[in-house]
């Protein structure tokens, strides 16, 4: 990842978010300057306040537009830059894809796994492929929820999908960004969800067919023996 090229001091946006220093990045966004603007290596302020941490810094530059899934040349968004789990934490709760992969085809936890072991786990235990591959092969299907009960769940998981879908394009719209990314990732969260609301509806019913059989009778021919009854002499 490049460092900030310091060009133009006086209008260096860069160095300012990386220093944290907030009122020299809010003079120079208020002279018109993006949130989203490169340096000449293509390094935005979004990644210098990411990389050191700063998240009142990246606060600010989200509300004036900062996109937290921008690249550089490399195709590393912030999330590549940051040190600590809190940062980390900051920008997935802001929409940054946790799945991205650069153009090498690392991804984000990839990334961090040998420097930053932390955020690497961190941003494992939160990917949408790394569920997935850890949850779906001890879904069954031996059993089958109701009409009744798969369209109740269907119905809210597409209801809550909508909303999260309508929040997303409502805030791109406002900063003037592109939401595919994230909602990319929304959906494939709500696909995680439907495989495991179904595979809990999967276990209720196994759950209720085995306290059925419960009360059937556990002795020959519907007669039960008595704990103290070795059997036949």
């Amino acid at each position: 990842m490049p460092v900030p090229t310091r060009v133009q001091p006086e209008r260096n946006i860069w160095v300012a978010a990386g220093d944290g220093d907030l009122a020299r990045v809010q003079e120079l966004i208020g002279q018109g300057l993006s949130p989203n603007v490169p340096d000449p290596n293509t390094y935005t302020p979004m990644h210098a306040a990411a990389s050191y941490g700063h998240i009142q810094i990246l606060e600010y530059l989200i509300s004036q537009g900062g996109d937290v899934n921008i690249t550089d040349d490399d195709g590393d968004t912030p999330l590549y830059v940051v040190e600590n789990v809190e940062t980390a934490r900051f920008l997935v709760e802001h929409g940054a894809v946790v799945d991205h992969q650069n153009l090498e085809g690392v991804s984000p936890a990839g990334c961090h796994a040998e420097e930053f072991p932390e955020v690497a786990t961190y941003l494992e235990s939160i990917s949408p492929s790394t569920a997935a591959t850890h949850t779906a092969p001890s879904i069954q299907t031996n059993f089958v929820p109701s009409q009744h009960a798969q369209e109740q769940a269907s119905e809210a998981l597409t209801s809550s999908l909508m909303d999260s879908v309508q929040v997303i394009m409502e805030r791109a719209e406002a900063e003037g960004r592109d939401p595919d990314a994230e909602l990319r990732e929304v959906v494939s969260r709500a696909v995680m969800q439907g495989m495991v609301t179904g595979y809990d509806m999967g276990n209720s019913t196994q759950d209720a067919e085995r306290r059925g059989g419960d009360d059937e009778p556990d002795g020959v021919n519907g007669s039960k023996r008595s704990r103290t009854d070795n059997g036949p002499s």
